[in-house]
This record gives C-alpha cells, structure tokens and sequence, in this order.
C-alpha cells in the first residue's frame, strides 16, 4: 500500500480509503471483517459522516460499536467525517450552530475526543464564510477536529472560504471514475472544436487542487455515472471491460484494482475512497494502490470508456 504525508498535516495515509455509508446493517462480525481487511491491506483511514446511516449519525455508531477501540487502537488509524448535508432539510446547513452540533454528535457517537479531518459535505449555497471559519476555530482550539476539508467543492468556492478560514483545507472529496472523469476529460480536449467533450463541465478543480496541496479524494471510483450501478462487469462498457481484464491477467491483479489504478496513478497523488462492504473487493482494490500503469495503458482506458484523447 502506498502512502503518503497528508499535505498540511502530520498524517501519514495511504492513497485507498475505506468509505462506510453502507455499514448500519452489518453484525458486530460483518464490520470487523471489513475493517480487517482493509487494515490487513494497509488500510488505516476510514471515511465516514454524520447523514451516513438511516438515522443519524447510524454508521458513525455501528463503527464504534463493532471496534470498540482502545485509545491506543484509536490513535493508529485516521477518522474523518463530514457535517454539512440536512436529508430532511433544509438540506445544506453550514451554520457555526449546526457544524459544532454535528461534530459533537459524530464524536459522541464513533466514541473519540477527536477527529482527524473534517469535511464540509457538498458546498451550501447559503454559507456564511465567517460562520464556517468560526466554527473551525471553536472545533480546532478544542482539540475535536485536528484538520479540515471540503468535497464536492470549485475552486471558487473554495477560494471563498480560504478568504476566512485559517486552518489549511487538505482535501476536497470528488466523484471521480474512469467513466465519470470530467475532472480530467475536458482538459485533455481542451479548445477542440465541435467536439461534446470539450464543453466545460469543471473549473479547473484538479489542477486548483495540485496547486494548493489539497489532496483529492475520488468517491464513486467504479460507479458508471452518479449511482448508477458499477461499470466493472456491465455490458454497459463491454470495450472499457475487455481492456481492463486483458490489463488485469498482465499483473496478475483482480479487475477491481486496474480500476483503482487509473487513479492511483494520476500524479496528483489522489485517495481512492472505496463504498464496498465485501471484504475481498477491498482486498482486489488496494492491490491497485500502486499498481505500475503505463502512460499508454492508462490512455488506453481513457479512451475505452469513451473519452477522446485528441
């Protein structure tokens, strides 16, 4: 497993992360054997927020329930969370009262002092930057959150918080996948006239992010589009599949970490967050943590899955 020193932080991480937003359901042994196989791949960041769960805060919980760590456990492994998303309305809330109350909710329940990163989850179109940066500075002078960080984020907006927030952003979670890349697409065939991939759907977010050592987190890495079933094994993408396990038979790999690759492999040093309970697809993913793609495999791919390399 790859890692790496978090920029603005003092965190080593490793370039895969475990996502649980699907995990309330799971026995005290379908967790543990989750996080045993992540943490046996190197694995020691696990991703989670306050809306994950059908009630609130139900992940967070059912996580600290089936680990039980000791504070010792608790400080060999990295906790972030988000705050930010109201499922019930008014949908986003990034109010100084709702962030601190979300943050003491998400502490009571993963059962810990503190969390490593926080994440302000999706922009609010409402936010209030003095209320964000006051919020930060309760939370960070408290010991409750150690480092901090938006997703799903623009450059702009992110600019925007920058102008009052004092604590570095270090990452900036992003849907991204071989089949849904307009983070990099759209730059590959940039100015190219009448051609539908060079219409502006980004603003330029990861290079912003590379410029500004904020670390991109890809959630979504095999999902097709925006939750709308995985491209690995579809018939949806029969080309983008074939090239993927004639690559996976080369490295003697599982499909799942080709996919993972084409991200691990981006220079700009990007985190995968895997959302999969099933112990060995976390197993076959981290095996893609650095997994030596060619600059020609890795266009390969590109272009399977229908993109334009001009």
């Amino acid at each position: 497993m790859r890692t790496f020193t978090l920029p603005g932080t003092d965190l080593t991480v490793p370039n895969v992360v475990l996502g649980l937003m699907r995990i309330q359901e799971k026995s005290d042994d379908e967790v543990r054997a989750l996080v045993g196989a992540a943490r046996d791949a190197g694995i020691a960041f696990f991703d989670h927020a306050d809306v994950y769960g059908a009630d609130l805060h139900g992940c967070e919980r059912r996580f600290a329930e089936a680990m039980a760590f000791t504070p010792r456990e608790r400080e060999q492994v990295v906790l972030q969370t988000k705050a930010g998303i109201v499922r019930e309305g008014p949908y986003f809330d990034f109010s100084y009262e709702h962030l601190v109350a979300s943050v003491d909710g998400s502490l009571r329940a993963l059962g810990t002092d503190y969390v490593d990163i926080l994440l302000l989850h999706r922009p609010d179109a409402l936010v209030e930057p003095e209320e964000v940066a006051r919020a930060f500075d309760e939370l960070a002078a408290a010991g409750k959150v150690r480092h901090f960080g938006v997703s799903n984020h623009t450059p702009g907006q992110i600019e925007l918080l920058k102008r009052y927030v004092t604590q570095p952003l270090v990452a900036n979670q992003l849907q991204l996948s071989i089949t849904h890349a307009p983070l990099v697409a759209q730059g590959v065939a940039s100015n190219m006239r009448d051609l539908d991939q060079s219409v502006a759907r980004d603003t330029g977010t990861l290079d912003y992010c590379r410029l500004n050592d904020i670390t991109v987190q890809a959630w979504s890495p095999f999902q097709g589009g925006f939750f709308d079933g995985v491209f690995l094994g579809s018939e949806k993408y029969p080309e983008l599949n074939a090239v993927i396990d004639r690559l996976a038979a080369e490295h003697d790999v599982p499909p799942i970490a080709v996919a993972t690759a084409w991200i691990t492999r981006h220079p700009a040093q990007m985190q995968v967050v895997l959302g999969t309970t099933t112990p060995e697809r976390v197993t076959g993913a981290a095996q893609g943590s650095d997994l030596p793609l060619t600059r020609a495999q890795w266009y390969e791919l590109f272009r399977a899955a229908g993109y334009t390399v001009p």
